[in-house]
């Protein structure tokens, strides 16, 4: 099972991150993560939350432009060139890194790193074939 973000574009205005953060928390949909890339009218705030399908039908709800995209969730050693070695899995498989961005969580001496790819399911197959774990959506959210 992929890991599963949400995507909401948000004017670069004050008080318009904080209204899809608030659509969330009333909803009792917890952030696990989250990045947000900007230009100087908008951002895009990527998260990985514990229910993505209630928070992307309560953003839509509230009139909040989001999405649905399926990322690769990698463990990997922190320690210095982990994250060199699984990005050169990436070049000789070809596979150009859409975005990327770090896990908040460490997880014992492990890092995660979020990753989005034009085709998941190839750079899954690559790094698995290399000897790296894959970190399911379970694994993120504490679903049982």
């Amino acid at each position: 099972m992929n890991v599963t973000q949400l995507s909401a574009f948000v004017a670069n205005k004050p008080g318009h991150l904080q209204r899809v953060l608030k659509v969330l928390a009333d909803e009792s949909i917890n952030i696990i993560t989250l990045t947000i890339a900007e230009t100087s009218d908008f951002g895009i705030l990527r998260m990985i939350v514990n229910d993505p399908d209630k928070g992307h039908k309560v953003l839509r709800e509230n009139n909040i432009t989001c999405s649905i995209t399926d990322v690769l969730a990698l463990e990997i050693d922190d320690t210095p060139g982990s994250l060199y070695n699984a990005l050169d899995v990436f070049a000789h498989m070809n596979l150009n890194i859409e975005y990327m961005y770090a896990f908040t969580e460490k997880r014992e001496g492990k890092a995660v790193m979020i990753f989005r790819f034009e085709d998941v399911e190839a750079a899954k197959n690559a790094l698995v074939g290399k000897g790296y774990n894959i970190v399911r959506k379970i694994d993120i959210i504490g679903e049982k």
